[in-house]
């Protein structure tokens, strides 16, 4: 039997590659710049350290996803009213459009993933899994 920690990062990276294959390559989209727009399509005017925690992925590979999205003029930075320093980012009309087209078929996929398992299984995975991410951040 394998370990658990080797089922989550399987589970990843099962689901990664049929998103690359069909997804990514027709629309010119990396996973991690659909991870980047899947939260500020959720959050707008984010900075990039706050993409940052919300993925889960280090700064570097934050950076080189939102250099993709203004590549293709999917994301805009903003300047952040409360500290000149900072900047906020935005999906730009293209980046919501690509947004709501990736996240329909992200949900069809989801569906499907899921159409065996009932709904109390799901809900408790679903808690299980904010555990499991409060403690993997807690333990830094």
């Amino acid at each position: 039997m394998d370990p658990l920690f080797f089922k989550l990062v399987r589970v990843v990276n099962l689901t990664a590659r049929p998103f690359h294959e069909k997804v990514g390559r027709e629309h010119h989209l990396t996973l991690n710049e659909w991870r980047a727009m899947a939260v500020l399509g959720a959050q707008p005017g984010l900075n990039a350290t706050q993409i940052a925690d919300l993925t889960g992925l280090d700064k570097m590979a934050v950076s080189r996803a939102l250099a993709g999205l203004k590549r293709h003029k999917r994301v805009q930075r903003l300047g952040d009213p409360t500290d000149r320093r900072r900047s906020r980012l935005y999906l730009t009309a293209a980046g919501k459009a690509l947004h709501e087209t990736v996240g329909m078929l992200g949900r069809q996929r989801e569906a499907a993933l899921f159409e065996g398992i009932e709904a109390g299984e799901l809900a408790r995975l679903d808690a299980t899994l904010d555990k499991l991410i409060a403690a993997v951040q807690r333990a830094g």
